[in-house]
């Protein structure tokens, strides 16, 4: 790392956001989002590019502030809204869905650890539309929370050095959410605008799927952070909190978007497009019996991940006035249901589109194949097969889920 690399560009503007005000009014935006998002979106994962008018329509809407609390001016909607939203934009577009996804992580990180103060703060830029992206994850360490970027006392303030990775959403945010270890290895969450000197987003995300993300890498050296910009994000593991199902419940919605959006690329391509099989005996591939199974079958394995996530938003909902160890680890579990069911029904929606819509659905001009690109690569964000065991040894055994980030 040196400090004459430069910051990737993009044309960040003065943010002017609408604030919406209740749950219902965020479901009906939701949609108007979705309607602009999903145009352009074939072309969008085809160039790797997302234009400034797009994000900024997407921040402005408002949908990026809807869960900031009531007393501070925000609509405060419910986690089983909040899932539906980010399930109706990852229907549209589920790179862009997924880029304020870690944006509502980093909020509920100030409202469960900031100060009144920093709470005033941070959440009258988040209503005015400033957007907030990590720089949380690393890469080649043994696991997912060998972390090795350090924070030091310097002055009035901070420093950070360290190399970041998975940034989602870093290339288009006003700031950045920087973990880091003190010198007790407590993790420490520092938020810095994104023109900090020090810090360095770098576009190298290159992934198959999801690819306007912006997934990349952050760099930092010497970066300094004011003591009013710190949070100790260690705390919501200490105890008891929403953080991790809060975490996997907004993972698991940008799931279930991408399989939405697979089924129904699906019929109308079946009713549009594909032929029948010649033993069906049909005039019509949407007659075919056999496919009328497997559209059946994917139709009820999608309405029950919809129901899962919703049954696991309930929970956060329930949990949420007052966390303990048992309804913390119930909603856990809960969300673990839900990300079972929306990673298998996006992988195999978008697999059976081939299949059902016959040849002439793979051809490059329909880009359907963004569809599973998208579901195998961020279904990757954890193993769902350890949704299984945990919800295993949560019946089996009464072990409550371990409290990280990813249950």
């Amino acid at each position: 790392m040196t400090t004459e690399t430069q910051s990737a560009h993009y044309d960040i503007r003065r943010p002017n956001a609408h604030i919406i005000r209740d749950d219902a009014e965020a479901i009906t935006i939701a949609h108007e989002v979705a309607s602009l998002l999903r145009e352009g979106a074939a072309e969008r994962d085809r160039q790797r590019q997302v234009p400034a008018d797009i994000v900024d329509a997407f921040s402005n809407s408002g949908l990026w502030g809807i869960t900031v609390p009531r007393e501070h001016g925000g609509a405060e909607v419910s986690f089983a809204t909040l899932a539906k939203v980010i399930a109706i934009v990852s229907a549209a577009d589920p790179s862009l869905g997924q880029i304020p996804q870690n944006h509502y992580c980093l909020l509920e990180d100030i409202r469960l650890q900031g100060t009144p103060e920093q709470k005033r703060h941070f959440f009258d830029l988040v209503l005015q539309g400033h957007r907030f992206a990590n720089a949380l994850s690393e890469t080649g360490g043994k696991t997912v929370q060998d972390i090795r970027t350090r924070l030091v006392a310097e002055g009035d303030g901070y420093r950070i050095d360290g190399r970041k990775g998975y940034c989602t959403g870093s290339l288009y945010a006003h700031w950045i959410g920087v973990l880091a270890l003190d010198d007790q290895d407590r993790a420490q969450l520092a938020f810095v605008p994104r023109d900090t000197p020090g810090l360095v987003i770098v576009d190298d995300w290159n992934s198959m799927g999801q690819r306007t993300t912006s997934s990349g890498t952050v760099l930092l050296e010497g970066l300094h952070v004011p003591a009013f910009n710190l949070f100790p994000s260690y705390r919501s593991y200490e105890h008891p909190t929403l953080a991790g199902p809060f975490a996997q419940l907004t993972t698991a919605a940008i799931d279930a978007g991408i399989g939405r959006a697979a089924l129904d690329d699906t019929i109308a391509f079946v009713r549009e497009h594909a032929r029948p099989w010649i033993d069906a005996n049909v005039e019509k591939a949407s007659d075919d019996p056999l496919t009328i199974i497997q559209i059946g079958s994917l139709e009820i394995r999608q309405e029950a991940a919809d129901a899962l996530l919703e049954r696991a938003g309930w929970a956060l909902d329930a949990a949420k006035p007052a966390p303990d160890e048992t309804n913390v680890a119930a909603a856990s579990v809960a969300v673990a249901k839900a990300k079972v069911f929306t990673t298998e029904v996006a992988i195999e929606a978008s697999n059976r589109l081939f299949e059902l819509g016959g040849t002439r659905s793979s051809l490059l001009k329909h880009n359907y194949d963004r569809h599973w690109r998208n579901a195998r690569v961020h279904t990757l964000h954890d193993p769902v097969r350890w949704k299984y065991h945990l919800v295993g040894n949560w019946a089996l055994n009464g072990i409550k889920p371990a409290r990280h980030d990813w249950n």
